[in-house]
């Protein structure tokens, strides 16, 4: 077999409920962690509902010792049917190479006040160099960390992460696991009793791993990943993916959902496939009896605060996506937000980049394009904090800091000063005329859009 898209699934899975084609002993499902789980049900689901039927042993791969489910798999069972052995998160295909990947889960987990997205990160990411819970972070100085991660050591103190470690509980604290790939491949190479499936979940994998070449070639690899990033493309692809689950949750209630209301959903929860199927839940038992859901219930029961809502304004501007910053400029002003909030938020928007662009500019440090959020982090961001200008504005965790300044980067302070005054000359319209605040705002994003494309 080879890998397959998480799609085409489905079909595989009709072929083997026929009794068609190789019956597989091995999957790995890697990627977006919400759907290799959707995925993997579904694959468990049409497994055990085979004549043979079956059962499930689950295992954390949080606390997971792979040498005692590799002994699993390889004993006969004496219960019936189909023996499911079920990892999630393993870390069979962890190495230094996506070390650097699963740090920035763990930090952007962090920024997000998510404790326990950051805890199981950090217990990956500790297990990459085979560290346990009585190790610690904060002592592991620069070189040892290059050694043993293979990108450079975040600046700052780490205490936190050893505080955060600290509160795993005393059965999860073997989190290395060694590296026994090896002895998998070797095992299911010789044969695994007829009965017996291992079925596997990864956030993060090295695909140069004998082991997913191995699976890849003598069992089945779906891919559940979803592109990132704010191009046309990666947008539909997220927005399919949440779309997907949105009709998927509606099934099982037999309820549909308005087209305006679907948008606003996306718009309100972002690509997050678990909120957004928590939220059409909520939504589905919310309308009772009703078999639409519209607009005015999604108003209701779906909130958003009013800095999330400005804070997407502010990226989407960002990002040049004129036709995301105007539709969510008209959501602010049809919830209420009065027009001179934004213009204070698009005010201070602009100060921050005005500031941050304005001390890359300068000749010591010396900020570098493509520099990378460990560089940041430990070289950068001290020295600039050494001189005490603008340390109000240097406060907040490095990496929200390291993704302000990358964006920074993307302007000139000619055109941050030019908007700034177009700013002041919409307050004054705001003020003391008698145009309607969404035309005097929709002129001035629309010019300052038009610039910014320009260059000038």
């Amino acid at each position: 077999m080879a890998l397959i898209k998480r799609t085409d699934l489905p079909a595989l899975v009709k072929k083997m409920e026929q009794g068609e084609g190789e019956q597989y002993k091995i999957f790995l499902f890697f990627g977006e962690r919400y759907l290799c789980r959707e995925a993997a049900d579904s694959l468990q689901k049409s497994l055990l509902g085979m004549p043979a039927g079956g059962g499930v042993n689950g295992i954390d791969g949080d606390t997971e010792d792979s040498g005692r489910t590799l002994g699993q798999i390889m004993n006969f069972s004496l219960l019936p049917g189909l023996q499911i052995f079920r990892v999630t998160d393993s870390r069979l295909f962890h190495s230094k190479s996506v070390a650097s990947a699963i740090w920035s889960k763990v930090e952007q987990a962090r920024v997000a006040k998510k404790e326990t997205a950051c805890r199981r990160q950090l217990l990956s990411f500790i297990s990459l160099a085979g560290l346990s819970l009585d190790d610690s972070l904060t002592e592991i100085d620069a070189a040892q960390w290059q050694t043993l991660f293979g990108f450079a050591r975040p600046a700052g103190n780490l205490t936190w992460a050893d505080e955060l470690l600290a509160t795993v509980t005393p059965q999860k604290k073997n989190a290395g696991t060694g590296d026994i790939a090896a002895r998998y491949v070797e095992a299911f190479k010789k044969g695994v009793p007829p009965n017996n499936i291992l079925l596997l979940t990864a956030e993060s994998v090295d695909k140069r791993k004998q082991f997913f070449t191995f699976i890849k070639k003598e069992g089945v690899v779906i891919d559940c990943s979803v592109v990132a990033g704010a191009s046309a493309a990666a947008q539909k692809g997220q927005k399919d993916v949440l779309r997907e689950m949105v009709m998927k949750s509606l099934a099982g209630f037999q309820k549909k959902m308005a087209p305006r209301a679907v948008e606003l959903l996306f718009e309100r929860v972002g690509f997050h496939p678990v909120a957004v199927a928590m939220e059409t839940e909520k939504l589905a038992l919310y309308v009772g009896d009703r078999d639409l859901i519209t607009v005015e219930d999604l108003e209701a029961m779906v909130g958003r605060t009013r800095e999330d809502a400005l804070f997407e304004l502010t990226d989407a501007f960002g990002k040049q996506q004129a036709a995301r910053t105007f539709v969510l400029l008209h959501r602010l002003l049809e919830q209420g937000m009065h027009s001179l909030a934004i213009l204070a938020t698009m005010r201070n928007y602009l100060r921050k980049m005005l500031v941050f662009r304005s001390l890359q500019l300068g000749s010591e440090p010396s900020w570098q394009s493509g520099m990378n959020a460990g560089q940041f982090q430990k070289v950068y961001l001290p020295a600039l904090k050494e001189r005490g200008e603008w340390n109000d504005m240097l406060k907040g965790h490095p990496y929200a800091l390291f993704m302000t300044f990358s964006k920074a980067q993307e302007f000139s302070c000619t055109v941050l000063k030019n908007w700034l005054g177009l700013l002041l000359k919409a307050e004054y319209r705001l003020k003391g005329s008698p145009l309607p605040p969404d035309l005097v705002l929709e002129e001035l994003f629309l010019t300052m859009l038009k610039a910014k494309r320009q260059g000038s």
